[in-house]
This record gives C-alpha cells, structure tokens and sequence, in this order.
C-alpha cells in the first residue's frame, strides 16, 4: 500500500514542479520571441543566398527589376 504523504513533502513537490514550469516557460517564451525568429529568418536568408543557388535568385530578381524598370523608361 501506499504510504500517505504528509503536508511537507506535498508542499516541497509543489514547490519543485513550480519551478520546473517556471523554466519550462521561460523556453518556451525565448523560442517564441519576435526579435529571436527575426534574426533566426534573416540569418537564414543570409545562408542561402551565400549558396549557388541564392545566387542565382539573387541574379534572376535583379534582372527582372532591371527589365521593370528600363520598360518603365521606355514607355515614358
């Protein structure tokens, strides 16, 4: 059978899952925070156009900004 825990030991666990979720939180708060995913998504944006393959979209969108704007001029 099990033994009946007396108030003490009650309140230490209460106590101890307290701070547990107290961390726990925290995590999750820093995980979530706008200014962390901000500077996660640009230093992966970084990373890829770092890449051949950045590159090349780099190389296509500004070709096309080129072509937008000479066509812009043109029909002037």
């Amino acid at each position: 059978m099990t033994r009946p825990r007396d108030p003490d030991q009650i309140q230490r666990e209460i106590e101890a899952t307290r701070t547990q979720l107290a961390g726990t939180l925290d995590e999750l708060a820093e995980r979530v925070s706008p200014k962390r995913l901000a500077t996660q998504a640009r230093e992966r944006a970084v990373e890829f156009f770092r890449t051949p393959a950045g590159m090349a979209v780099l190389g296509g969108v500004t070709l096309l900004v080129a072509l937008g704007v000479a066509r812009r001029a043109r029909n002037r």
